[in-house]
């Protein structure tokens, strides 16, 4: 079956599945879901957990092995799939249809996947998952919605504020629930419970840290090297994680991609925007990156994103500080350079 997010909470009060497939592009809610339900799992006894991450040359084999060994030390025990390309591929979905027909006795299994199309909704393997445990969508909060959203998150701390300031938070996050999580907290941290006036919450809010990631992607898509290696600087002395780093400019740099396609097959341009979430105070800096960088340019950025992750996972040597620093060198080759720093 499917639930909505908001009613995990309540399920797993009620009962605990056999499995469940967490599928979005929100990170931060998608984190929030899944410690919830290992939380749970972990007060009903399931005490071992064994991580799968699909990637390619992924050996399924090991998932079959899985579902037939039984836990080493006869406890329940929790099996995490993780499929970050959300696409396991002809033999993958065959083994994963056969795991959902005999999932294996004290067994909790918890499926994570990125945002799939409904073409990957309507597949017989993402249909066996549904029809075998629960399937909890995590998308972003959309725009109308993050005001309220907001709202919730103050009530958890015990505070709140009025309908501006609300809007006020959701202009300065631009979606971005992460940051606007941080803020909350930081909310949380600066003052006591109670009501919370607009000039209390600008105080905070404008009083950001001087490095932010954000705005080395915005360095990045005008190709602004100077500031991009200022507040790469920044980051890595602050003690930034270099993976977080990483995660936003790789996003941004899809952002791109997935702009420029587009495009090219002739979609309007304003849905298309709303699609990608650009948000109106960055649609001119991005529009003028994906008119102007070049998409072979883009495509390099990724693959060296790949590399990257290779590297952070121990696969591969380097410096981690100077590759991040190469992605600016890599997407100004052959720019057209003179506009690229309209803002």
């Amino acid at each position: 079956m499917r639930i909505p997010l908001e009613q995990l909470a309540s399920h797993l009060q009620k009962t605990m599945a056999p499995l469940y497939v967490l599928f979005g592009d929100e990170i931060l809610l998608m984190t929030e879901a899944m410690d919830l339900i290992l939380s749970r799992a972990q007060q009903l006894g399931y005490t071992e957990r064994e991580i799968y991450t699909v990637e390619q040359h992924f050996n399924w084999l090991n998932l079959r092995n899985a579902s037939n060994n039984l836990s080493l030390f006869g406890s329940r025990r929790i099996i995490d799939i993780r499929i970050p390309s959300g696409k396991p591929g002809k033999e993958g979905g065959g083994m994963i249809e056969a795991y959902c027909a005999d999932i294996p006795p004290d067994t909790l299994t918890l499926m994570t996947l990125p945002k799939i199309d409904k073409a990957a909704q309507n597949a017989l393997w993402f249909k066996a998952l549904e029809n075998r445990g629960v399937a909890i969508p995590v998308y972003a909060v959309e725009r109308e919605q993050l005001p309220e959203w907001i709202a919730k998150r103050l009530e958890r701390q015990q505070q709140r504020t009025d309908s501006a300031a609300l809007g006020f938070v959701a202009d300065q996050v631009e979606g971005n629930l992460l940051a606007a999580h941080q803020e909350i907290q930081k909310l949380a941290l600066v003052y006591p419970a109670g009501h919370l006036s607009l000039d209390q919450i600008r105080a905070v809010i404008f009083n950001m840290a001087r490095y932010d990631v954000y705005q080395l992607a915005d360095a990045l898509i005008t190709l602004d090297r100077g500031r991009f290696a200022r507040i790469l600087s920044g980051l890595e002395s602050e003690g930034t994680a270099p993976l977080l780093i990483l995660t936003v400019l790789t996003e941004q740099i899809r952002q791109l991609i997935n702009l420029r396609k587009g495009m090219n097959n002739g979609r309007p341009l304003a849905p298309l925007l709303q699609a990608e979430r650009v948000w109106k105070s960055r649609q001119k800096p991005v529009m003028n990156a994906v008119k102007h960088l070049k998409f072979e340019s883009l495509q390099q950025a990724i693959l060296h994103a790949a590399k990257m992750d290779r590297m952070m996972k121990g696969v591969v040597g380097g410096d981690i500080w100077n590759e991040l620093l190469q992605f600016v060198t890599i997407l100004a080759v052959d720019a057209d350079a003179p506009i690229l720093f309209e803002r």
